[in-house]
């Protein structure tokens, strides 16, 4: 049966792409949608290696969405930044915590981690989403992903405070982390930029190199029982500048995405989406579409309007944009599950609703929303 869950992942791989080119919505969204079908038709299970490459996809974009950071602009548009990413993590938060624990009455360890998995911005959506349509050569995209990164310190910060129970192996991580940080940034361009050894090689070791640095991350993550989704964000943030502004390290970047985008990210977007009990989510529908219709209006509360007062502009798409959810709010669901927090109904409730949110925002904001740098190439 391994060989045939492999060839359906093929086959789903790259006729979601197709449709992706047909119909001119981002393949991470077709391919979550068939995911959820696949899944819940039993004609693909999650085997240990596709949950593997699935935890890596979710890592890799994390990274790369991080080396598409503008150092310089955050600099120069902090506050808006900022202030549109840390509500767009409050409100959510705090909201869906008082809903689910007073309103539905979830116990109150798993309301907090409903509202710490609800509180995020998909990393994941929101750079493929931003790349597939070319706009981080623009502002908007920019800004999007900064304010995405700050949502989700925010998230990573919440989720560590209080549920990771301090021990000597999370300290080793978090040391492990600041000394590879260290490394990487001042000695990354070695095997990046001015290897004449290296470059151009049928070895790849660029890519190795990157993928061992990310390798280290998640060990002593999950050695540790923390996450490593905000070291790889910042380790990407660290080498933004060696991958963009110096040729050999965009080819080398531009490798690392061709890798990552036809073969390992989908996989992410698939298994996300093969998590949901659509039977489980019928069952609870009524608890589904309110816990889903408070996210989304958290969101818009805590993004639409202060990106109204400080940029004017594309407020619609970013405010879409910033309440898309899943790589984050899988991997807090997923502890949930693991560690016995939350329930399969729980479980699968949150996650429908993470799903749901990176679908629905997403085909609205890329049909209807369109940034106007892309209508005026029309």
């Amino acid at each position: 049966m391994a060989d045939f869950y492999l060839l359906v992942l093929g086959l789903l791989v790259f006729i979601s792409s197709l449709i992706s080119v047909r119909l001119g919505l981002s393949v991470s969204i077709i391919e979550i949608l068939f995911g959820v079908i696949a899944g819940n038709l039993g004609i693909i299970h999650s085997e240990t290696w596709m949950l593997f490459i699935a935890s890596f996809g979710g890592i890799l974009l994390t990274f790369l969405s991080g080396t598409e950071i503008d150092v310089n602009l955050m600099r120069k548009k902090l506050k808006e930044t900022v202030l549109i990413g840390f509500l767009s993590f409050l409100i959510p938060f705090v909201l869906i915590f008082l809903v689910v624990h007073f309103l539905i009455g979830w116990n109150l360890v798993a309301s907090l981690l409903a509202g710490t998995a609800l509180s995020e911005t998909s990393i994941a959506v929101v750079y493929s989403t931003l790349l597939q349509q070319d706009l981080f050569k623009y502002d908007i995209g920019k800004i999007l992903m900064g304010a995405t990164f700050v949502t989700n310190i925010c998230t990573a910060i919440a989720l560590s405070i209080l549920f990771t129970k301090p021990n000597l192996y999370i300290f080793v991580f978090y040391v492990v982390s600041i000394l590879l940080l260290i490394f990487a940034f001042k000695y990354s361009y070695k095997f990046l930029v001015n290897s004449k050894i290296l470059k151009d090689k049928i070895l790849e070791i660029e890519i190795k190199y990157i993928f061992l640095l990310l390798f280290i991350l998640m060990f002593f993550a999950a050695w540790g029982g923390g996450q490593a989704i905000l070291p790889v964000f910042i380790l990407g943030m660290l080498l933004s500048n060696t991958l963009n502004e110096n040729s050999n390290g965009q080819k080398a970047k531009e490798r690392i995405k061709t890798v990552a985008f036809a073969v390992i990210t989908p996989v992410f977007f698939i298994i996300g989406g093969t998590k949901v009990s659509i039977p489980l989510v019928i069952g609870g529908l009524g608890i589904f579409i309110l816990i889903f219709a408070f996210r989304q209006l958290a969101k818009f509360v805590g993004v639409y309007f202060v990106t109204k007062r400080y940029l004017n502009s594309d407020t619609g798409y970013i405010t879409l944009m910033m309440s898309t959810g899943l790589t984050f709010g899988l991997i807090a669901t997923l502890f949930g599950l693991n560690t016995g927090l939350l329930n399969n109904y729980s479980y699968s409730i949150l996650t429908g609703v993470l799903v749901l949110s990176a679908v629905l925002p997403t085909i609205i904001a890329q049909k209807w929303f369109v940034p106007r740098h892309l209508e005026d190439l029309n």
